[in-house]
């Protein structure tokens, strides 16, 4: 089986017809079904439901077009990066994002990319942090976006900066009176934390410094991202600690308020992460892009 019959095995499933399957790949419909019926043979399996209608997949040949997309793309990949190394500024960049990070030093990021390096394909794929670093394992992504990194041997992470946490508060809520909240409040209270996944993460650094002070947070609610977060707030559910950057975001009826009283570490980081051995010419023009917003960031206390 060579890569073409693969390209005709992808267009037939997802036109889910033959005749316009072969006008996509322009060519005729025998050596298409012939090409369909020789991938059936060698696999010997069953990838189609002939119908009146058309083509419909078998279970295991959804599973093989799952596999079949992912090829094409590591060999669009592939195909894109030797035209990097050829051509230095045209290629694909592969950049994971999370979260809260996206409502505002990533997108400021990216444009900032864009604009000065128009000829490279940006694509965002949005995961969690254990799926970034396999990802950039697996080569999949360049370079990723999150917070609490561990170091990794074969990782390199690069802090762009660290921000202050702040309440999110329900306009109703007691709290919302208050110009600032003292952090041992927030043990009376029932809290929203974010996110589920990537241990360790920022459920266990609030749930590790409210046992610095002396409680445990009442925790109601663990959701996937800051921005659920802040909509269950909205709905009355609870507290929830957020990222500054997160006011970017308005809800109706939620208010940030400032934490007193706090921990001195009372902050969180943002950091991009890449392949210590990747050496490629646009990875170098991203990273010198982020470096180039950070030094332009106010200076922190």
């Amino acid at each position: 089986m060579d890569f073409r019959q693969l390209k005709y095995f992808i267009a037939v499933a997802e036109e889910e017809n033959i005749g316009r399957a072969a006008r996509r790949l322009h060519i005729s419909q025998p050596p298409l079904t012939r090409q369909i019926k020789q991938i059936e043979d060698e696999l010997g399996v069953t990838l189609f439901i002939r119908t009146p209608k058309g083509m419909e997949l078998t279970a295991v040949g959804r599973l093989f077009l799952e596999e079949a997309r992912n090829i094409a793309l590591l060999f669009e990949q592939a195909t894109e990066r030797t035209l990097e190394a050829a051509k230095g500024r045209l290629g694909r960049l592969d950049v994971a994002i999370f979260g809260s990070g996206i409502i505002d030093a990533i997108p400021k990021i990216m444009l900032a990319f864009n604009e000065t390096y128009p000829g490279v394909k940006v694509h965002l794929h949005q995961m969690g942090k254990a799926e970034q670093i396999e990802a950039l394992r697996q080569r999949r992504i360049n370079v990723g976006f999150n917070r609490m990194l561990v170091p990794q041997p074969d990782l390199t992470s690069e802090l762009i900066f660290t921000e202050p946490l702040l309440l999110a508060v329900n306009e109703k809520h007691p709290l919302s009176r208050l110009d600032s909240i003292p952090f041992r409040a927030l043990k009376d209270h029932p809290l929203i934390l974010f996110p589920r996944e990537g241990r360790p993460n920022f459920i266990d650094k609030v749930i590790a410094i409210c046992a610095e002070v002396g409680f445990f947070p009442r925790i109601t609610q663990e959701v996937g991202d800051a921005v659920t977060g802040v909509a269950l707030v909205a709905s009355g559910f609870g507290i929830c600690i957020v990222p500054k950057s997160l006011t970017a975001l308005t809800l109706p009826g939620v208010v940030f308020r400032p934490i007193s009283e706090r921990p001195a570490h009372w902050s969180v980081d943002l950091s991009c992460i890449y392949r210590r051995d990747d050496e490629t010419p646009i990875l170098a023009a991203f990273l010198g892009t982020v470096r180039a917003f950070r030094a332009g960031l106010p200076k922190q206390a």
